[in-house]
């Protein structure tokens, strides 16, 4: 997995970025059950720099952030399908609920979140640090009804109104 870098690798990467005056975006979150909602806000995210950077939390603290049913699909296979898409550059897990030490570490030109946060939503924990250093936020507008939380919501309704005899798939 070329495109999953590890925190030491990212750095050699970040300074050689640097000096060739590239502009570095990063994003991060759980992304479990990748969907439409995601792609267009990778996409955008990626509109603002040279390089888009992924901060994927691993499996541990998406179960203290979602609780014990969660994720769905493991931090490796999570970071694969991002790292398949054509918009992220790179991908790096990490073990803090929020990317506050992995951001003070990078320190990206651009530090995008979904319009969830900031202003009239959630507290954006990462801004301080952003500011401190002199890096820019982004919000990038949710996509209304698109969610990994909608999604298993939906998935349990179908699967509760199923008759329970039906024939399980190969």
């Amino acid at each position: 997995m070329g495109r999953v870098l590890g925190l030491e690798e990212l750095l050699r990467l970040r300074r050689e970025w640097a000096s060739q005056g590239k502009t570095v975006v990063v994003t991060n979150g759980c992304f479990d059950l990748l969907h439409v909602g995601h792609a267009r806000y990778l996409r955008e995210a990626r509109s603002m720099g040279d390089l888009l950077v992924v901060g994927l939390n691993d499996d541990a603290s998406v179960r203290r952030l979602k609780g014990p049913s969660r994720p769905i699909m493991g931090q490796d296979d999570r970071a694969e399908l991002l790292a398949a898409l054509d918009c992220v550059d790179y991908v790096v897990i990490f073990t803090e609920d929020t990317a506050t030490d992995l951001v003070a570490t990078v320190q990206p030109d651009v530090y995008v979140k979904g319009g969830d946060y900031g202003e009239g939503g959630k507290e954006l924990p990462e801004a301080g640090t952003v500011r401190g250093y002199g890096g820019r936020i982004e919000l990038v507008p949710l996509v209304a009804g698109r969610s990994t939380t909608d999604l298993v919501q939906q998935i349990l309704t179908r699967c509760a109104s199923q008759p329970a005899d039906r024939e399980q798939d190969p």
